[in-house]
């Protein structure tokens, strides 16, 4: 246990100093080096990146702090918003819908017979171009509407850039929705005729998450993750929220350059990354927060390649990379080169990425929790991956995906005085971990590559931090916890981890959907005084009766009848 507790302490002590988190891997130490580099040079206070080649994940590293002021190292589990790398996800889910034929790409989108043939929309439309749009235009930034037009007093013509106008405008409440937003650009109308040119559009993909909502009868975030996500294998992503009281489980913090007038129409001026926009309106378009690594896996399930499962056809995936007829570096919510790479940037008050894949099979995702604004960071942040790869000579075989899927149906019941037994159906990692917190749901986690022994006594120097324990380990569906304190309630939750030749005999933990549950345990039981026999004091000289005696009644205070009525109604 002392060499355990030393091991924590010295691996965090270096982490804080060197800012460099997850399974090092030795042939890739030069991309250490690399990204230590950059963001000192350009002063971003965390990164997170992942690189796979040939469908195995061979790096998966944090940089600096997921939380600057709070001096929290960047881990790999951590989440970041991606922006505009948000756009992709969309249009992997439209082409599914095509491939499934529940649309038409070239079906027109608003209007008589449209996909949004709503009068919430259709009501304010008065340039006649827009009932030709499709979307098909939409995918490929060749709707009618451009950005870098200027819009009265604005520079931009994109609605996300001026809320409060909106609102104003619209005489809708703050802060505006992706619905408000899409119904102001209608009113507006459009710069150009729909597949005349290409112009970058945000907006545009807003109108393809209505579609999708509409034809499916399901919440964007929803059916993308049922029919995209988890058959990819990805868990570590969901849409994001527009403050940081707000922010997602494991979500990294957001370092903002600027401060902006609340988007929330308060007149208080706030941090860009946090109230200065309405982010939760950017789903479709920028909304999506991802691990590195899952992201990467994400790239994998569309890439054609056979060593990770595809949710799309490899007609439907080339049809998506295929470019447009209006920007032969554009295809469908991809940017292309001639060499097949396939690529997409992302950039947002606090959050700079960049998604990359290269016909020789490799894929790298970079996630930062700041930007800078200048050409020559761009230039850098798109080269870094290319940079790790150069000159590289020798490759690990090391896979280090965490499990897909993880744990379901735990369930607790009291064992004895102070002890609770756990029960679950495993997932599909190799073992697993039992957290156990006293209080307070868990927010402390395990630390890729470090094994974790069972601290069963709760002893406070072991603990993963703010009083997180990890209680039982090993490959087994049910776990006994003793040791605890009676009449307290407890949370638990099981995380399943890869520890297998793949992955170089190190554990690598899969924290989300792991199964949570909050329980109590029984108070302690006060004994009862004995009770006096009643009559008189001298012995009864009656003979015995030869009746058969009768059997005592139940003591319905018993130990053990209470403990059993207390489990029917526990949880």
């Amino acid at each position: 246990m002392r060499k355990f507790l030393a091991l924590v302490v010295g691996l965090l002590s270096f982490a804080s100093a060197f800012g460099q988190t997850g399974i090092s891997v030795p042939q890739l130490a030069t991309c250490d080096t690399i990204l230590q580099d950059f963001i000192r040079r350009w002063k971003i206070p965390g990164a997170s990146v992942a690189i796979s080649r040939h469908g195995q994940l061979v790096y998966a590293r944090g940089f600096g702090y997921a939380d600057l002021s709070r001096r929290v190292p960047m881990q790999p589990h951590n989440l970041l918003r991606v922006a505009s790398v948000s756009k992709p996800v969309t249009a992997i889910a439209i082409m599914k819908l095509a491939e499934d034929s529940v649309l038409d790409l070239d079906h027109p989108v608003f209007g008589p017979g449209g996909y949004l043939d709503d009068p919430y929309y259709t009501s304010v439309i008065t340039d006649e171009r827009i009932y030709s749009i499709t979307s098909r235009q939409l995918l490929e930034h060749s709707a009618g509407w451009n950005r870098s037009s200027s819009y009265g007093e604005f520079a931009s013509s994109d609605p996300i850039d001026f809320p409060l106008h909106v609102a104003e405008t619209l005489h809708a409440p703050n802060p505006v929705g992706d619905s408000t937003l899409v119904r102001f650009l209608l009113q507006k109308g459009l710069d150009f005729a729909p597949g005349a040119r290409y112009a970058y559009s945000n907006v545009g993909y807003l109108v393809l998450g209505k579609v999708l909502e509409r034809l499916t009868g399901q919440r964007y975030e929803d059916w993308v993750r049922n029919h995209i996500l988890v058959p990819s294998g990805v868990q570590e992503a969901r849409l994001g929220r527009n403050l940081l009281t707000d922010r997602q489980e494991r979500e990294a913090a957001y370092f903002s350059r600027s401060q902006r007038e609340s988007s929330y129409g308060t007149g208080k001026t706030v941090p860009g990354a946090y109230g200065g926009w309405n982010f939760e309106a950017m789903n479709a378009h920028g909304g999506w927060v991802f691990s590195a690594r899952d992201l990467v896996r994400l790239l994998l399930a569309v890439d054609g390649d056979s060593a990770q499962p595809d949710v799309l056809s490899a007609a439907s995936a080339a049809s998506m990379r295929e470019p447009s007829d209006n920007n032969r570096r554009y295809g469908k919510g991809w940017m292309l080169n001639r060499q097949g790479v396939w690529w997409h940037t992302g950039s947002l008050d606090g959050t700079a990425s960049c998604v990359f894949h290269t016909p020789d099979g490799f894929t790298w995702a970079i996630l930062l929790n700041a930007r800078a604004t200048s050409n020559r960071f761009w230039n850098e942040l798109e080269n870094l991956g290319w940079t790790c790869l150069r000159d590289q000579e020798s490759w690990p075989t090391l896979n280090l995906f965490p499990p897909t899927q993880s744990a379901a149906g735990l369930r607790a019941a009291p064992a004895a005085a102070g002890a609770v037994r756990l029960t679950w159906a495993n997932g599909n990692g190799s073992h697993r971990l039992v957290l156990l917190r006293e209080g307070s749901p868990i927010d402390a986690f395990p630390l890729e590559g470090i094994q974790y022994p069972a601290n069963p006594t709760l002893d406070p120097r072991l603990s993963l931090g703010r009083g997180t324990s990890v209680v039982a380990q090993g490959t087994d569906s049910t776990a006994l916890l003793a040791h605890l304190t009676p009449g307290k309630t407890y949370y638990a939750r099981v995380v399943e981890y890869y520890q297998n030749e793949a992955t170089g005999q190190q554990p690598v933990y899969a924290l989300d959907t792991n199964p949570i549950i909050q329980f109590r345990t029984p108070a302690p039981v006060a004994s009862k005084p004995p009770v006096k026999a009643a009559g008189s004091r001298r012995a009864s000289k009656r003979p015995a009766s030869k009746a058969p005696a009768r059997p005592a009644a139940p003591d319905r205070y018993s130990y053990l009848s209470k403990l059993r009525a207390m489990s029917r109604g526990w949880f």
